[in-house]
């Protein structure tokens, strides 16, 4: 999802990679290759760098990579799958498309690959994550890359100075408080970090957890849009007061890489996130390392309100090659390359979040032992088909699982942000989204 792994950061720090040996391939034996289409995030090109001298060693299968900025890639993987064009054997889908690809014939079942691959092991894959990637027939039809939830971050050392201790499980309540009490604890500094920025992977992935928490949800069982119900509303206005009275300077503008740019220069307390920030405050060249606390997400009438997102690997159903596409997804998403990674480039590169082992590693654990263990506890709490009080038409904890939604969530991300910036009221914001939210639901009752 954009901005949570990485996202608004990558765009500005990376430069985008043409394929290796070709745009859609065409290196190498053609009948011994496959084309691999896929995000350029830095794990995805670590991933790049090592295939030739390892997986393409091993095989004999030349991976030819196109790789491409989050927007671009999305736009290019819907055109090929979606017309069955075959151009690309694999490519790089989240969590949100899988289950909508699997739907409309787009995706290869991985079942009786997984069944006679033993050594792929997939009842390694965390819980969560696996579910995540299972559409309604129970079969499975990508697998991951890395994952994420999300959880609190917050200096411990000026909370410290406060006399004021994190629970490990807090309240939302309780994290307002603490915002309250720790804003201006250092000159400069502010209460908490929360994602003010427009679009639907940015604002509106936090936000939709505290709906969720607070009882709220977008549309119920039976499709009925709740924005104006009174718990979304509740939702909204507190998350609205909470950034506009003790939140990060210039927040409508805000998302994940400026609450980074804010947590590591000091210039907030605490900060609700993506796990993968933690590995990125935690560096050796952060300097607020060592200085940190993390906590599960903040609830109030659930027991968890983590969300869930995977970068995960599907293979085309038009794919004349999917054999040598499983072998593919099998050694990136197994613990083999995980091993392969931490010996060669480090172990906190590794493409984590995605398997039980991965946390029994004493390397890895020694690399991200201030926050690996909350991280996978994040990731194995958070419940993508029961998110919140009641049950929901579509999966998904921090997006609803259904295609209108990038749509829908940036347009209401918009109007929220409005009201973030002073320039409408949360009653207004939600006034409106409501009617836009009401017109996508009624084709989904019509159906």
């Amino acid at each position: 999802m954009k901005s949570l792994r990485y996202g608004g950061l990558l765009a500005a720090v990376l430069l985008a990679t043409t394929a290796c040996a070709g745009a859609g391939g065409g290196g190498g034996d053609a009948g011994n290759s496959i084309n691999v289409l896929m995000v350029n995030n830095p794990q995805m090109q670590d991933l790049q760098k090592l295939t030739a001298d390892n997986f393409t060693k091993d095989t004999g299968i030349t991976v030819n990579f196109t790789v491409l900025p989050e927007n671009d890639v999305r736009d290019k993987i819907s055109q090929d799958f979606s017309s069955q064009a075959g151009q690309y054997d694999v490519a790089t889908i989240s969590n949100y498309e899988t289950p909508i690809y699997a739907k409309n014939g787009w995706l290869t079942p991985l079942d009786d690959y997984v069944a006679k691959d033993t050594g792929f092991d997939q009842d390694d894959v965390l819980e969560p994550i696996r579910q995540s990637l299972t559409a309604a027939d129970g079969k499975v039809y990508a697998q991951p890359f890395y994952g994420e939830s999300s959880f609190l971050m917050y200096r411990k050392d000026v909370l410290d100075a406060k006399g004021l201790t994190m629970p490990e499980n807090p309240t939302w309540q309780q994290v307002a408080e603490i915002a309250a009490r720790v804003d201006g604890a250092q000159p400069g500094m502010k209460g908490i970090c929360l994602r003010g920025q427009p679009g639907w992977g940015q604002l509106m992935a936090p936000l939709t957890t505290v709906v969720n928490t607070f009882g709220g949800t977008w549309f119920t069982k039976d499709w009925r849009a709740q924005l104006d119900s009174p718990e979304f509303k509740e939702a909204t206005t507190f998350y609205v007061d909470l950034v506009r009275a003790h939140g990060e300077a210039g927040a409508p503008q805000a998302g994940f890489a400026e609450c980074l740019n804010n947590m590591t220069q000091g210039k907030v307390a605490m900060w609700y996130d993506a796990t993968v920030a933690a590995g990125l405050l935690e560096a050796e060249d952060s300097p607020v390392k060592g200085k940190l606390g993390f906590a599960q997400a903040p609830v109030v009438k659930t027991d968890s309100s983590a969300w869930l997102y995977t970068w995960a690997f599907g293979i085309q159903k038009a794919s004349k090659r999917a054999d040598n596409a499983w072998k593919f997804v099998s050694w990136a998403s197994g613990k083999g390359y995980e091993e392969l990674v931490g010996k060669t480039l480090g172990w906190s590169k590794l493409p984590d979040g995605k398997r039980k082992s991965t946390y029994q590693r004493p390397e890895y654990l020694a690399a991200g032992g201030s926050f690996a263990e909350q991280a996978e506890a994040a990731i194995a709490g958070a419940k993508p088909t029961d998110p919140g009080v009641q049950e929901r038409p579509a999966s998904g904890i921090q997006f609803v699982g259904i295609p209108e939604f990038t749509d829908l969530g940036t347009q209401v991300s918009q109007k929220i942000s409005a009201a973030i910036a002073g320039s409408t009221t949360v009653d207004a914001a939600l006034e409106e989204s409501q009617a836009l939210a009401e017109t996508v639901a009624a084709k989904y009752r019509g159906k």
